[in-house]
């Protein structure tokens, strides 16, 4: 009789036991579990302004690309998806009326395929077609905004990338313009038409990823020894002059990946230096800090993301949402 009343209370979900977060020893896993419980109700990011808070959509897509990376936090990765589709943050990101943004048009359409969502028909907004309208003739995926162009090397790559995941593909001439931005050094720059070309570290990962993906091995490779040319004793990448940080270092390692294997290594473990670990307090645990400074919370979200795409190795090209439904914990 116990047993039946037992099996009776199990079944209308009275009595049950919630299952425990896994624990991991994986690194990538146990940042990107920590960068889940980051989220905002569990679905987005938010950047305060002078105590006010507005929503944070591109913030919240780098989550759901290092969840991809990871194959982890997949339950956040789609509730972050849901939230990025409801038509006043998906508008609000890409813009509306006037204003077009190729940068959010371009990773806001990646975001979706990584989920498996349509890019064509996603908070009411065709992303796809939206993009390929801020096509001009000289090849740039240029803003459409009373503000001014703000368009540069991250959002002509995401272009690409994403693009190049469609059936329609990418158009020619928005390779060759990249292509046509490398400095006499190898590297890229981030914005365009300066006069005087000055490489980047973040921007050359991001373009050696999108010329990769794009056929353009050539260039690519040229960028790719330019990148590694540029590591760090430390093993880490730099913004400027500056000391090594995960964010530069995470794209730099991501793009390193398969091409520069050493590079890569030395890479990935100058990221792991940065993760806390278990002497730190149970909810840093996981996270990866910005520098060698230390944590701090406000930061953390954004190195924490990039770092888990180093950590992984897997290229924007390739990411895949789905894996481990739970947002893991550090093994300690």
């Amino acid at each position: 009789m116990r047993r039946l009343v037992l099996a009776a209370v199990l079944l209308l979900g009275m009595g049950t036991v919630t299952p425990a977060v896994a624990a991991t020893h994986n690194k990538a896993d146990a940042a990107a579990g920590w960068l889940a419980r980051q989220l905002v109700d569990g679905e987005r990011f938010e950047a305060d302004f002078g105590g006010q808070k507005f929503p944070d959509q591109g913030l919240t897509i780098d989550a759901i690309f290092a969840f991809a990376a990871a194959r982890a936090s997949d339950t956040n990765a789609e509730k972050a998806i849901t939230w990025l589709a409801r038509p006043e943050i998906t508008t609000g990101y890409v813009g509306t009326g006037t204003e077009s943004y190729a940068g959010a048009h371009a990773k806001l359409l990646l975001a979706a395929q990584v989920r498996h969502k349509n890019g064509t028909s996603f908070g009411g907004v065709n992303l796809e077609a939206g993009l390929r309208a801020l096509l001009a003739p000289s090849g740039r995926f240029s803003d459409r905004s009373d503000f001014g162009d703000f368009s540069n090397a991250f959002s002509q790559s995401l272009a690409l990338i994403a693009l190049g995941r469609t059936s329609g593909g990418t158009p020619a001439s928005s390779v060759t313009f990249l292509a046509g931005t490398q400095c006499a050094d190898g590297g890229f720059p981030l914005d365009f038409g300066q006069a005087t070309c000055v490489s980047d570290v973040d921007s050359t990962a991001m373009a050696v990823q999108a010329l990769r993906a794009n056929g353009d091995s050539t260039n690519a490779d040229e960028g790719t020894t330019w990148l590694a040319g540029k590591q760090n004793t430390d093993g880490g990448f730099s913004f400027g002059t500056n000391a090594s940080n995960a964010n530069s270092t995470g794209l730099a390692a991501e793009a390193l990946a398969g091409h520069r294997p050493a590079a890569a290594v030395k890479a990935r473990q100058f990221l792991r230096s940065l993760q806390a670990g278990c002497s730190a307090p149970v909810v840093n645990r996981g996270a990866i800090s910005y520098d060698a400074t230390g944590f701090d919370q406000t930061t953390a979200p954004r190195a924490t993301a990039q770092a888990v795409l180093g950590l992984t190795g897997v290229k924007l090209s390739a990411l895949d949402g789905g894996g481990k439904t739970q947002a893991p914990t550090l093994a300690c």
